[in-house]
């Protein structure tokens, strides 16, 4: 079943999102609901829609969306990454769904991919509307920005950065134009052979037709990198995440670090799903890996 384009709000902001019903979809029934949260740079048509669609087909309600300042949301400056906003978008996603006659709202899940999954683990922290939670090659912001793929990058270098950061900001104030940053590289050129798995699949999936959508920039601003460097996931994740959680990474991700540190912070139920012979991009999109995410998250999302 196709997609509904509907729009919610947030703090003003316009967000624009897809509504996937289950195929099975009948006026005066409850169902389960989803609210899924898109890779940086990402946005609702590519791989958390995918996921959508696929959770929609075995009985859930899911809601996905870009989130402010992307895709075809609102928000001013285009292309800001930040994660406060991120975490209030998906709050935003649940007030959406209380409004639906057809949600069980004692019966909604949050998931993400990649960012989104971090941003996912980052909400549940504190919206308690959502009763289970889940995360594919889950990828934390702020975690990610200070350590390279589980490597902690020294606080001389990230200091560095917000510096330039900062400088941009003065620049920008003065009347410069705005820089933008990759997330992934933007040309095949630019993939050396010191290049990491993760950003090399990213390009192809990103920048070919394998992946690519005119809404994805895979870009950020430059002045994105302060918020970036101040948010955490993992602190409050052993306290505050008592929901039940299920983690799903791929056995040859490089991300897969996050995944690992995050199941051992969480105190709640938990689940660590591997899945063999999977990268982190792998699992945006590759049937032979997403099947298996699915079923295991149908599964589990099934005991809301």
């Amino acid at each position: 079943m196709a997609p509904k384009d509907v729009t919610y709000q947030n703090r003003g902001v316009r967000i624009a999102a897809h509504l996937h019903l289950p195929d099975n979809f009948q006026e005066g029934q409850k169902y389960p609901a989803l609210v899924g949260v898109h890779p940086a740079g990402g946005v609702k048509e590519q791989t958390i829609g995918h996921y959508a669609q696929k959770l929609a087909a075995r009985g859930f309600v899911v809601l996905v969306y870009d989130s402010t300042y992307q895709g075809a949301s609102g928000g001013e400056p285009r292309l800001l990454e930040d994660p406060a906003m991120r975490v209030e978008d998906a709050r935003c996603a649940a007030d959406f769904l209380t409004t639906q006659p057809f949600v069980d709202t004692d019966r909604m899940g949050v998931y993400g991919v990649c960012a989104g999954g971090g941003y996912a683990l980052a909400v549940a922290q504190t919206e308690r509307r959502f009763k289970a939670i889940a995360g594919i090659s889950a990828t934390p912001m702020g975690e990610a920005a200070r350590a390279f793929f589980g490597n902690p990058i020294p606080p001389t270098d990230q200091i560095k950065s917000l510096e330039a950061a900062a400088g941009q900001r003065t620049a920008e104030a003065n009347g410069a134009a705005p820089v933008y940053l990759p997330f992934v590289p933007e040309k095949f050129e630019d993939i050396t052979e010191q290049t990491p798995t993760m950003l090399r699949e990213g390009y192809d999936y990103y920048r070919t037709a394998r992946g690519a959508h005119p809404n994805s920039k895979g870009l950020f601003l430059m002045s994105s990198m302060d918020k970036m460097f101040a948010f955490s996931v993992f602190p409050l994740l052993p306290t505050l995440l008592t929901q039940p959680l299920l983690l799903i990474a791929g056995s040859e991700a490089d991300t897969k670090i996050y995944s690992d540190q995050a199941f051992a912070l969480a105190e709640g139920p938990k689940e660590m799903f591997v899945v063999e012979g999977a990268t982190h991009i792998a699992l945006y999109d590759k049937p032979e890996f997403v099947s298996q995410a699915v079923e295991k998250l149908a599964s589990f999302f099934g005991k809301l």
